[in-house]
């Protein structure tokens, strides 16, 4: 199992605490991200958004790439996976900048790349919006692309969404980035099993998970390509010394007092094509983070998280609360037990 960590981009993951002693500060991350190559973790994902679906639309929200960037400079081992939205970055210049990132990541950059879901935040920010099988679409010719300009001198490209003539992309990247995706429409697991490398999904159940997974091998079977090289998901983990303390401090998070918090929620279940429901409780965490149910004590974590590496999961991508500190305590307590 690799462990991996939610760069807290937005001041923190939960929807009813207003202060989750999680500044949105590039010096706050960087605490976090040194000792999380202390603790052991493996991975960073930097979510990217421009407008905070966490704390509203007044919360901050740091740019996913800078961060990116900056902690690839002040780390030595963790790979950074930035999230990248196709019609947020011109491929070209996205193509560009990863190449540079990739170069002072020294070979630790990868990509996270998401076909957008938010119509609010596009229409704020002056971007257009496709239906939802569309994005897809040009999610994979986008990814394309990417992978030709890292690798083709010059590059040609005349597809539905992007030309290209003569084009020269140098220094080229040592290591191609990496190319995580999620999705859990027909049209995005279609999509995600020809362009990916590696496939992430929310919190789910293991019985999800072991759906899921085995659905999407046998897409990338079928498409004739080598296995998808990681299967990740997204948790949010509350580790206490005693069960009753933790399930305290569930109750605690998921106490929903502010309509405030939930100014996107609506507009994620519409625009997005999930397959399961999404209850107000459970979208108290981001990212469905509390159906995995890595809730308890250090032992009653880690063996729940064998019984997802059971079924193929291979990466966690936790989210805490506080971050530094639940994050090093869950080093201390947990990763020990599990490897």
């Amino acid at each position: 199992m690799r462990f991996g960590y939610w760069t807290p981009t937005y001041g923190g993951w939960l929807r009813n605490v207003a202060d989750e002693r999680t500044p949105a500060t590039f010096e706050h991350i960087a605490r976090i991200a040194r000792a999380a190559e202390d603790g052991g973790f493996d991975v960073t994902l930097v979510p990217e958004l421009n407008l905070n679906d966490i704390k509203g639309h007044a919360g901050p929200a740091l740019d996913a790439w800078a961060i990116a960037t900056a902690t690839a400079a002040v780390t030595s081992r963790i790979e950074i996976m930035a999230a990248l939205r196709p019609s947020y970055h011109p491929v070209a210049l996205a193509a560009k900048q990863a190449a540079t990132i990739q170069e002072i990541a020294q070979g630790r950059f990868t990509l996270n790349v998401v076909s957008a879901w938010w119509a609010e935040e596009a229409r704020q920010y002056g971007i257009s919006f496709a239906d939802h099988d569309d994005r897809y679409a040009l999610t994979t010719e986008y990814v394309d692309v990417l992978r030709g300009l890292w690798s083709q001198t010059p590059f040609d490209h005349d597809g539905r969404h992007f030309s290209f003539s003569g084009t020269h992309l140098e220094p080229k990247p040592a290591t191609a980035p990496l190319i995580y995706a999620g999705g859990e429409s027909e049209a995005g697991r279609a999509a995600i099993a020809g362009f990916a490398d590696a496939y992430v999904t929310h919190g789910g159940t293991v019985d999800e998970l072991a759906t899921k997974i085995a659905d999407m091998r046998a897409r990338r079977e079928r498409t004739g390509q080598r296995p998808f090289q990681h299967f990740g998901m997204a948790a949010f983990a509350i580790v206490r010394d005693t069960e009753e303390e933790a399930q305290a401090e569930l109750e605690r998070i998921t106490d929903v007092r502010s309509g405030a918090a939930y100014e996107s929620y609506q507009d994620f279940v519409t625009k997005s094509q999930l397959d399961v429901e999404i209850s107000l409780r459970e979208y108290s965490v981001s990212n469905r983070g509390l159906r995995p149910e890595l809730i308890g004590t250090p032992q009653q974590v880690a063996d729940r998280i064998r019984a997802f590496e059971d079924v193929g999961v291979d990466t966690l991508l936790l989210q805490f609360s506080p971050a530094l500190d639940e994050l090093e305590r869950f080093a201390e307590q947990v990763i020990p037990l599990v490897r």
